[in-house]
């Protein structure tokens, strides 16, 4: 999906997160606020909101001398979920609905969001989101995909929920054993996505594949991948796309047998779903 008006005052805004999270002085905040909003009177609406962001990105890199903008705070957020995990290992190992309770978790990670338009607290999130109702509910299409498919690539989002994800394919590892489930993951430091440092990190390394996918968008831009991360998207029974930056890169895709899995938390991605800030999806293209 394209950018839309409102996602320009959003990306100009992230300038002012980038220097509260680097704690710059009034002098490089001004100027990181200032060369954002002068780029972003040649934004090219023909652009995803995650390709706009990847470049913007590389400017504010550049100009605070800072190759990971977002290096302590992508910590606190691992540390943050790592101390939820003995309460979800016990909701999955008390659960008569493991992959549902295991999706859930995954989507509840997804509220770890730097750069969206809303905040949303992720005690507060898993506290009700095993009582809350996917808004779109493809939940049944999405089992019997899992049911009948041999390769798997789940699509990474943000640093923090990747602790989320490695319990979900974990479980999904239980139920479907017999499946080649691969890990994609950003191939550069972008706002707060997960990259192959953390994600090694957390041990995906000995849980399935984990790849590089060469992107340097906080989202997945097939155009932008690496040819190896390419070819297993296509190739792959399905891809399970995680956050709103992945969403916002493949709608539309080229390829069936998609599942997003997000919390929605700007307008744009809202109004582009047909739902409201705030709910919980699992589509199915």
């Amino acid at each position: 999906m394209n950018i839309a008006n409102e996602c320009v005052g959003c990306i100009v805004n992230q300038s002012l997160k980038v220097a509260d999270a680097i704690h710059a002085d009034n002098e490089l905040k001004d100027k990181l606020f200032s060369t954002v909003e002068h780029l972003s009177k040649d934004f090219s609406y023909a652009n995803t909101p995650p390709e706009i962001a990847a470049d913007v990105y590389e400017i504010m890199a550049e100009i605070a001398n800072k190759q990971d903008l977002y290096d302590e705070v992508k910590e606190l957020s691992t540390k943050k979920a790592q101390s939820f995990l003995p309460f979800l290992q016990e909701k999955l190992k008390n659960s008569d609905k493991k992959l549902l309770t295991a999706t859930k978790i995954a989507v509840a990670g997804n509220v770890i969001d730097l750069a969206a338009q809303v905040a949303f607290s992720l005690d507060e999130e898993l506290s009700k989101v095993f009582h809350t109702e996917f808004s779109h509910d493809d939940f049944g299409a999405l089992e019997e995909m899992l049911s009948n498919a041999a390769k798997v690539v789940i699509l990474g989002d943000n640093v923090g929920e990747h602790i989320f994800d490695y319990l979900f394919i974990q479980t999904l590892k239980e139920l479907y054993p017999n499946v080649v489930y691969t890990y994609m993951v950003r191939g550069k430091p972008i706002i707060n996505d997960v990259t192959m440092k953390e994600a090694k990190e957390a041990g995906f390394d000995k849980l399935c594949n984990f790849v590089d996918s060469g992107v340097n968008t906080p989202g997945f831009a097939y155009n932008r991948a690496s040819k190896e991360a390419q070819i297993l998207f296509d190739e792959a029974d399905l891809v399970i796309s995680k956050g709103m930056g992945n969403y916002e890169s493949l709608s539309p895709t080229h390829r069936d047998k998609v599942c997003f899995l997000l919390k929605v938390k700007c307008n744009v991605v809202a109004n582009s779903l047909g739902r409201e800030v705030g709910d919980i999806i699992c589509k199915v293209v």
